[in-house]
């Protein structure tokens, strides 16, 4: 019998004012990116994006994406849903930076937390630590070009 697989996206989004942080929110457990379950048909960005929506109310609008950064884990959970059963588990997160000054309205989470951003980070969060870690490594690398960044939702046209 084969393993069931569940793929989620999420964004780890960067501010620069009034300090570079990111954004967490907080569960009452743990601290967790927005990101949720990729839907049928629905592509890895598209999903991001949604889940960004609807857990924090920003917009694809308000956030551009972060042109080569795409962090990948796969790990295997018990769910509930599934009577128990380990199931392989593979999360996708991009980076992305807030461009429209809006505010945070969480809907599924009891709150968030823009914290400072000063590698290394050890939240204790193992997917979150990861994603960490990785946007430390880009951005040494040199790879964040806020003229390089992408609008995170379909070109505009007109003035």
């Amino acid at each position: 019998m084969s393993r069931k697989a569940v793929k989620s996206c999420g964004v780890l989004v960067f501010r620069e004012q009034p300090e570079r942080a990111f954004l967490v929110l907080r569960h009452p457990d743990r601290l967790d990116l927005p990101k949720g379950h990729l839907e049928e048909g629905e592509s890895e960005t598209a999903c991001a994006l949604r889940e960004l929506a609807e857990e924090t109310g920003l917009s694809e609008e308000d956030v551009r994406l972060e042109p080569g950064f795409r962090y990948s884990t796969t790990y295997y959970p018990r769910y509930r849903r599934f009577g128990g059963a380990a199931v392989e588990k593979t999360v996708v997160v991009f980076l992305g930076w807030l461009v429209t000054d809006r505010p945070v309205r969480v809907q599924e989470h009891g709150a968030f937390e823009w914290v400072p951003w000063a590698p290394p980070h050890h939240l204790g969060q193992g997917t979150l630590d990861g994603v960490l870690a990785e946007a430390e490594r880009f951005f040494e690398a040199g790879g964040h070009r806020a003229d390089a960044c992408e609008p995170a939702g379909p070109p505009r046209t007109g003035p």
